[in-house]
């Protein structure tokens, strides 16, 4: 009796997502070898879509020449200076090689920048 019931994409036994139907007459489960036959499929449509961010609405800073050092992502970090979100971020290795990183945080407001070793 199978554990699992539901969306065909699954195997009823495990619950590990079950391969695409090839030339065989059964579908196994790469998991259990639970095995399900193709006709089981018939009419089953499967889409896909890729949907990408529309540029105005990166989150990265503007990119000008006046504002070089605001080149970057911008996280949600709240600034110690002025007290508002939004900080663009980018690390160095600055120690040896065995420490971790430093990371450098510039304001987009006030421009306030701060360190913080990793």
């Amino acid at each position: 009796m199978s554990c699992f019931s539901g969306d065909l994409n699954f195997c009823p036994e495990c619950g590990n997502i079950l391969p695409v139907p090839g030339r065989e007459n059964t579908i196994t489960c790469p998991r259990c070898s639970f095995k399900i036959p193709v006709r089981e499929f018939t009419g089953q449509v499967i889409k896909s879509s890729v949907v990408f961010n529309p540029l105005d609405q990166s989150s990265s800073a503007v990119d000008s020449e006046e504002d070089a050092e605001l080149k970057g992502p911008v996280i949600d970090r709240r600034c110690s200076r002025c007290n508002k979100e939004g900080m663009v971020y980018h690390t160095r290795q600055m120690r040896s090689a065995d420490e971790g990183q430093t990371v450098f945080f510039t304001c987009i407001h006030c421009r306030f920048q701060e360190k913080e070793d990793s």
